[in-house]
């Protein structure tokens, strides 16, 4: 018996240890993980669409809200986007798009002078670095011309993919991927379409369920939803067409 009584403490430290591992701290961790992993349960065709149709009656012809006349402008706007508000990007670019004209304007410009026309955007100075060096590389690389495919646009320097496809679809009309900024994010949570919380996968898990033809407009409609509607804080759950197809505990109707 008496040889026995180790084994037991073993078995008994075993136990323990297993029980350190199951605390609730970790099972919600795995919990979280799981439910990362697992796809939106809102995502059947049937729901998708009836979400399609109702943001084509909400939003029918949406489109960027950066205000630009040719792709380049629609390149610099959407750098200076970047943690800015749309329309204070608007009221910058309004007299900068009059004094750089084209991308060796920006590419050569006084940083300096530059980071002082952009500085209400925030982040200034490492915007100013990004869009004289995408000037520079379109000038001397591409004929100053704007590329038109996702790898060369990801060469650029400030352009990332959401960047990228603001510009392939809203100035060429070329649908590669989905534009996933914060209102999309929010948005494609809080219908379950996506449960994840990186860019980069929730584009990837949109474009599994939204047709390729929609993805340009889709991304549109859902940021002007997120703007006017379905809004980070206090949503307007009351006035919204979606209420009875969101799955959002957030609701506040």
């Amino acid at each position: 018996m008496k040889k026995q009584k180790p084994k037991a403490k073993k078995s008994a430290a075993r136990s323990a240890k297993g029980s350190k591992s199951s605390t609730p701290a970790r099972k919600a961790k795995v919990s979280r993980e799981i439910g990362a992993n697992q796809k939106a349960a809102g995502t059947n065709p049937q729901r998708v669409q009836a979400i399609l149709q109702k943001l084509d009656e909400a939003y029918p012809n949406v489109t960027c809200a950066l205000l630009h006349e040719n792709p380049f402008q629609l390149l610099i706007s959407t750098i200076l986007s970047a943690q800015c508000t749309d329309e204070c990007v608007n009221r910058v670019t309004k007299t900068l798009f009059l004094k750089y004209r084209t991308p060796t304007d920006f590419a050569y410009a006084n940083p300096a002078e530059l980071e002082q026309d952009i500085r209400p955007t925030g982040f200034f100075r490492n915007k100013t670095k990004s869009i004289m060096g995408a000037g520079k590389k379109i000038a001397e690389e591409f004929g100053n011309e704007v590329p038109r495919t996702m790898d060369e646009l990801l060469t650029l320097p400030g352009v990332a993919r959401k960047t990228a496809n603001v510009v392939l679809g809203t100035a060429f009309g070329i649908a590669v991927g989905v534009v996933v900024d914060t209102h999309v994010t929010r948005l494609s949570n809080r219908l379950d379409l996506s449960r994840n919380s990186d860019p980069k996968k929730i584009e990837q898990d949109l474009m599994q369920v939204i047709p390729q033809d929609k993805w340009v407009l889709f991304s549109h409609q859902l940021i002007w939803h997120g703007r006017r509607v379905c809004q980070a804080r206090n949503p307007k759950c009351a006035g919204c067409n979606l209420e009875l197809l969101c799955y959002a505990k957030d609701k506040t109707v």
